[in-house]
Order: structure tokens, then sequence, then C-alpha cells
């Protein structure tokens, strides 16, 4: 393993007196970072760092790649350099389609992400930009020399389009995703937690061959909004684009057992999705329900939401409401 001393963060922390603002903030809502104490060496410096997120463009962008974006826009406002991925070539390896289909997807995926309110200073990059320069696939060949088949193999276990009878583009993949770390010289790689072996490949392997290994933050995937793993060929999720008529429809059929949040994909919503956005919530309801009642944070409606101070239609009828305004700069951009 790399040298580097590792910490992990599987919940919110609870803010300390000495723990800075945008620490604080950068930690919220995030599954794990590797390693917080690199990532306040960063953050203390004065050069301008970069981060980064590659996005293989591929189907429709939905509201499970809100939380990245958020975390992307968090980086952004505390200094950073933002760079976007639209990984073409990497599409094409994991079997999504032609280069040209997959083109025409990841200039619509670039204005939905631009949408999403990321700033102007957004860089973004097509793969195939760079991705076949000769000191690129020289770094690519390097670290195959020093990584196993059985490693490469294993951080395509989350991603990959065939689980069976795997073709050998599937395992260039991984090799390509670090290198594109090193190549455009990043300080913090951002990605679900589907992406950790990947990344974890590359902060052991690619200082072998004389680059930085990256600061790694993993935001947690989002469930479906049946409760289950959400899956494009299942339809349970939200797409950015969605009509008004129908967001309303796939939230107020949604799985939402009362009193419980774990596995509630809409609550789960309201943490990753709308109080970023809004900051604080209105729960809005007649006076003889109670009337209305505002959290000014995710835990504040959980709290209420677990103590039945608030009902699942409450939340459900409240989340259309939110959704709908977050949504609103994505929902014409075909």
């Amino acid at each position: 393993m790399a040298s580097h001393p590792t910490c992990t963060i599987k919940k919110e922390r609870t803010k300390t007196m000495t723990e800075s603002e945008p620490m604080r903030i950068l930690e919220r809502n995030v599954e794990e970072l590797i390693t917080k104490e690199e990532l306040e060496e960063v953050l203390s410096s004065k050069k301008k760092p970069r981060a980064y997120v590659g996005y293989e463009p591929s189907g429709r962008v939905h509201i499970g790649h809100l939380p990245i974006l958020n975390k992307l826009k968090e980086l952004q406002r505390f200094g950073f350099h933002i760079i976007v991925l639209l990984a073409d070539l990497h599409a094409y390896l994991n079997e999504k389609g032609s280069l040209e289909q997959i083109r025409e997807t990841a200039e619509y995926n670039k204005r939905c992400f631009a949408a999403a309110g990321l700033s102007d200073e957004t860089e973004f990059i097509f793969g195939s930009s760079f991705q076949l320069d000769n000191e690129y696939m020289m770094n690519v060949l390097k670290l195959a020399t020093v990584t196993t088949e059985k490693r490469a193999k294993r951080s395509m276990d989350e991603l990959s389009r065939s689980k069976e009878d795997r073709k050998v583009s599937q395992t260039i993949y991984p090799l390509m995703q670090a290198v594109d770390i090193a190549y455009l010289d990043i300080d913090v790689a951002v990605g679900g937690i589907d992406q950790r072996k990947i990344h974890m490949l590359s902060r052991e392997n690619i200082p072998k061959l004389g680059f930085k290994a990256p600061i790694c933050i993993h935001m947690p995937l989002l469930i479906g909004l049946d409760g289950e793993k959400m899956s494009s060929s299942l339809g349970n999720y939200i797409a950015v684009d969605e009509p008004v008529k129908s967001v309303e429809k796939k939230i107020m059929g949604a799985f939402c057992p009362a009193k419980i949040a774990e596995g509630n994909p809409i609550l789960q919503i309201y943490k990753h999705t709308i109080f970023p956005a809004v900051g604080k919530v209105t729960i809005e309801r007649k006076d003889k329900y109670g009337g209305n009642i505002t959290a000014n944070s995710y835990e504040e409606l959980e709290l209420d939401y677990l103590h039945e101070r608030v009902h699942p239609l409450d939340v459900k009828t409240n989340a259309v409401r939110y959704l709908n305004d977050v949504l609103a700069p994505m929902m014409d951009l075909k």
C-alpha cells in the first residue's frame, strides 16, 4: 500500500473547534476521504489546487450525478480549479456505444454539468484529446509493468459493463484512469464510492512512475426510488431533464417507510440534493396537520421524521417542489 497515512470518513463528522470551515464543508456527506491530513495541507497551501471527476458519457444524466457535482462546486468555492473529464475513450472501452454516439452524449452531459452550477472557469476535457498522445500511452504501458492483472481486473468490478467474459479493454481502463490523474496533474480525485479501487490503484502505483498520489473524495451512491440499487434498466431514478409531472409521479410513488431514514430514497434526496442546493427546507402543510415546519439542516429534518413530527406524505410533496426547482436549469438542454 501507499506510504501515505489514511483517514476514512464513513459518516458526517461533528464540527470541532479546531476544524476549519472549508474542511467541515468538504467532509459533509462524504462516504470516504483519503486522506484528511493531505487535504488540509492542500487547503493551506498558496497554490491553486486541481480537482477532477471523470464521467463516462453514457445514458441520461440523473440525480445520482448531483452529489459529486455538489462536491465539485464546494471545492470550486474554496479555490480549486475544476476539471470534468468527459471520458469518451473509457466509455468506448466499456462497451457504451460507438465513438460518434458517445461524443454526442458527452456534449449533452457537458451542458447538464455546466447548468448544475459549476462556474464558467470549469474546464471540460474530452479524454480523446490527450489519451492518444505518445507520452500518455507510454505511461499507460509503464503502469502496466507495475500493476498485476488481478489488481487491474478487480478495479473494474463495480464499473464493468460485462460481468462475465470480460474484454481486455476493461483491464486497460483502470490503467488509463490512473494515468489521467497523473497527466492532468490532479491533486484531488472525486468520484462515487464505486471508483475506490481504481483510485487506490492510482494512489499506490502512479508514484512509482514519478507522479504524486491523489487525494480521494468518494461520494455515496444514491439508491433507487424503489429502495434498490439505482439502475437505468429498472428506471428507478429521476433524470435531470425529467418533466415536472414525471418528477411528481416518481416521487409520490417512491419507497418512503415511516420512521426509517436508512435506505429511504426520499430522505436521501433531501440530504444529497435538496439541502446542498437550498441550505434549509420548509415543509409546507395545512394548519390541521401542524402547519409549516422549517429544518435548518438535513439532520433536523431526519430527527423530525424519525419522531413522526413529519409524515412521509409531507416529505414527498415538498420534495417534488424543491427537486423541480433544483432541476429546472437542466430540464430543457437536449
